[in-house]
């Protein structure tokens, strides 16, 4: 049962949206509708890249495009500067930053003009997250200690990053509040092995197992590892095909490794469901995550899955309990989490059956929608 309270209006601020695609801006526009039924009304504050208009609605969202200035020296004061009249248009009960850097200082800023109380979400923690590249910044303790004042509450989506703006950043544990990202479980669920056989004819996929990736196409995401020890094991498995879903600044460089090697790169497509559902084993060898979508997404449809230590993957997943973990990332521990997948069907099988059950229990969208309606209510109240 959905739980309507009054309408609020909440201004999203987010460095890229919709068609540029990553984990938080597909988050984004899942959550919007769920949002809408519960009596949000969202309006989403965004870059303008070239080609796209100033102004849209995705969702049946607004969506205002700001000018995007490539001096990064000048970037995010422009930014600043731009979404403060949108903002005063706007006049949102709360104002939802996704990222600590250029997102929270726009809404920390815009709260001492028009006093709109803040939320902020750290999209990822580790090395290259949110709260370590900010400090690495010119007087970026400085900087983070002041936005610490202005924002109401701090969303996170991990485990990690509850620790390090804790005890790293020096944010109080009550102005932490952990509402990690959901999925569609009605949406990505496991099928039968009929319909699997169905969707491999019907997306032009061969027989034999299938290993997916799904995620952009950076250095980051390890995907050129992915390729490059992909000719090992399809010579210890002849008809094992990797297939590559997404887009990135590797395209070009996956392309050309990934001749000759039974590699199917579909790029980005719109029902990675079914993909996932016609897969047998997904795998993330990523450098650092927040909270992967692909991640939840995979294991919702009750894929086996073989993932780097890192990150919110580390609440979701258990070493040979709901997934194989890669504890000290090499090319071969990369094959041999795979290899090792391959050789042990039952315990490929139980990983991913408690996987499945994990992400049914705590990671549910509609679950998501409902405490960050909650969150929104309390500080329009507040």
């Amino acid at each position: 049962m959905i739980l309507k309270n009054k309408l609020i209006k909440v201004a999203m601020i987010i460095q890229d949206y919709l068609p540029r695609v990553g984990g938080a801006e597909r988050q984004l526009f899942a959550l919007t509708p769920l949002l809408r039924d519960r009596g949000v009304e969202v309006a989403i504050l965004t870059r303008r890249y070239p080609g796209l208009a100033q102004f849209e609605l995705i969702n049946d969202a607004p969506v205002y495009r700001l000018p995007f200035f490539r001096s990064k020296a000048i970037a995010s004061l422009m930014f600043t500067l731009t979404s403060l009249p949108v903002l005063k248009k706007i006049r949102p009960d709360v104002i939802h930053a996704h990222g600590l850097l250029s997102p929270t200082t726009t809404a920390v800023t815009a709260k001492r003009f028009f006093g709109t109380p803040v939320v902020s979400k750290a999209l990822r923690g580790g090395v290259l997250g949110d709260l370590n590249r900010l400090m690495k910044k010119p007087f970026g303790v400085a900087r983070f200690k002041n936005l610490q004042k202005q924002v109401d509450a701090f969303i996170t989506i991990s485990n990690e990053i509850s620790d390090e703006l804790i005890s790293v950043g020096g944010v109080r544990p009550e102005r932490c509040v952990f509402i990690p990202n959901g999925v569609k479980l009605d949406r990505f669920q496991p099928v039968s092995e009929l319909r699997k056989k169905q969707l491999r004819k019907q997306l032009q996929l061969p027989d034999g197992p299938i290993v997916v990736f799904a995620g952009r196409l950076e250095a980051e995401k390890r995907i050129d590892d992915l390729v490059q020890v992909w000719p090992e094991i399809q010579q210890r498995y002849e008809r094992i095909t990797l297939l590559v879903l997404g887009t990135g600044s590797l395209q070009q460089k996956i392309n050309g490794m990934a001749v000759g090697k039974n590699v199917i790169l579909r790029g980005a497509v719109d029902n990675v469901s079914e993909y996932l559902q016609a897969s047998d084993m997904f795998v993330l060898p990523s450098v650092s995550e927040g909270l992967s979508n692909s991640l939840l997404e995979a294991l919702a449809v009750g894929l086996p899955v073989v993932v780097t230590a890192i990150g919110g993957t580390m609440d979701l997943v258990s070493h040979k309990v709901s997934g194989w973990i890669i504890q000290n990332y090499t090319l071969q521990s990369l094959r041999d989490g795979i290899f090792s997948f391959m050789e042990d069907l039952s315990l490929r099988d139980a990983c991913a059956k408690e996987g499945q059950r994990r992400v049914v229990e705590n990671y549910d969208l509609y679950s998501t929608a409902d405490k960050l309606n909650y969150l929104y209510q309390k500080l329009k109240c507040s």
